[in-house]
């Protein structure tokens, strides 16, 4: 008689469902995973050692390519250790604008989860809704900041500019005749704020359309319920945060339980799962889209009534406008020094964190008095919630490690930094 051996098999890096550069040496009894061991390292960029020989203010780019699908939540930690460290704080306006910003890649996040989450199990149309509505997000990013991804929007003292007063509008071509583009550029009239006004008010029809499609769908719900549980108790020893900790039931959210910013005067809920699995993490996240939208309604509000500087004044930490930097030899001297020098923190380490669209994305900064960090250390949630893909994939079939994978919404860039 035959012996019975375990398989060993190889789950990507080349996988399209391993989200990019994942190695998973899975042990396989039959179809049954035994033991699921990631290998990663494979897009490790040290950043944070790169950190190390760059002045503070040039190490914000880096920040957007951590994890390269919440981009401006990642600068937003790192930017608010620097303020923290310089015990300064940036105008109000400027608070408002980075939390508007904040829900925008929150939703920006979710959208690809949603699709590449909804990809992996089977179900394509959702994929192409979700892009259809990250096009729209990513014109915002690009009118604040010239870039569709990686921002460098945020700045310690403020962000970079205010909102634009005009949309950038479609041009006909041999794609799109007049006429279509005049339909296109119909909502692109005003300025930014009434862009986003327009799809905050067009957003909940659409998270209905991607309920309807999923939700109740039999397919979806046998590939997801009773998945991947992980209790309350074990979600907190393993050190989730963000969905995966509220899937299971634990009702944390830094911006409610440490507020930053001006998250302490909106108005918004924290939706909590009941059993852990990946259906209650992504009702979770479904119910999130909904919380962000309400959030970023009561911010344009806010900025509509309230215009003000968005940076500070101070110019030893700002840079000054260009007008007076053509035309004034003091504050040329402060562009240069800005720019080729950067500034000095006080001596001392400050460990700050954001509610990321993940989880708790931390930023721990050792400064020794220069115009350097002498040491940065990254928390990544995405970090920890791979750390656990061996325990919540034991015991189940090799088709659920990719719904798990799915779940967990891992993105390389932050796990291996």
């Amino acid at each position: 008689m035959a012996e019975i051996r375990n398989y060993t098999i190889n789950f990507g890096p080349q996988h399209p469902s391993a989200h990019g550069v994942l190695r998973l040496v899975l042990e396989l009894d039959g179809e049954t995973v035994e033991r699921a061991d990631p290998h990663i390292g494979l897009l490790h960029r040290a950043t944070e050692k790169l950190a190390e020989s760059k002045p503070y203010n040039q190490s914000i780019p880096y920040m957007d390519r951590l994890d390269y699908v919440s981009m401006m939540s990642n600068e937003h930690g790192y930017v608010l250790a620097l303020e923290k460290l310089l015990g300064i704080e940036p105008p109000i306006r400027a608070q408002y604008i980075r939390v508007a910003f904040d829900e925008i890649t929150r939703i920006l996040n979710h959208l690809l989860w949603l699709g590449a989450h909804a990809l992996d199990i089977g179900a394509m149309t959702v994929f192409l809704y979700a892009f259809r509505e990250r096009e729209d997000l990513m014109d915002m990013y690009e009118a604040v900041s010239g870039a569709r991804m990686h921002a460098a929007y945020y700045r310690p003292g403020g962000v970079y500019r205010d909102l634009p007063d005009s949309m950038p509008k479609y041009k006909p071509s041999k794609w799109h005749n007049e006429k279509e583009v005049e339909r296109m550029n119909n909502n692109r009239q005003g300025s930014l704020l009434d862009f986003l006004e327009d799809f905050t008010n067009r957003f909940p029809r659409y998270v209905d359309e991607y309920e309807t499609l999923l939700t109740d769908n039999r397919i979806w719900k046998q590939r997801t319920v009773g998945i991947g549980v992980v209790s309350p108790e074990r979600a907190m020893q393993l050190g989730f945060t963000g969905p995966m900790l509220r899937g299971s039931g634990v009702e944390w959210d830094l911006r409610k339980k440490q507020p930053y910013e001006v998250y302490d005067q909106l108005d918004f809920d924290i939706p909590v799962g009941v059993n852990g699995d990946c259906y209650d993490r992504y009702l979770v996240r479904m119910e999130e889209f909904r919380q962000s939208n309400h959030i970023i309604k009561q911010c344009v509000e806010w900025l509509r009534n309230n215009p003000g500087p968005v940076m500070l004044d101070d110019h030893k930490l700002t840079p000054p406008s260009r007008e007076s930097m053509k035309g004034d030899m003091e504050s040329l001297i402060h562009h240069f020094k800005l720019f080729t020098e950067g500034y000095t923190l006080p001596e001392g380490e400050v460990y700050t964190a954001v509610e990321h669209p993940k989880g708790e994305f931390g930023i721990y900064l050792v400064s020794d008095g220069t115009n350097k960090p002498y040491r940065l250390k990254i928390r990544a949630p995405g970090f920890a919630h791979l750390s656990a893909l061996d325990e919540m994939s034991r015991g189940h079939m090799l088709a659920d490690v990719v719904a798990i994978i799915g779940t967990q919404d891992i993105v390389f860039g932050e796990v291996d930094r």
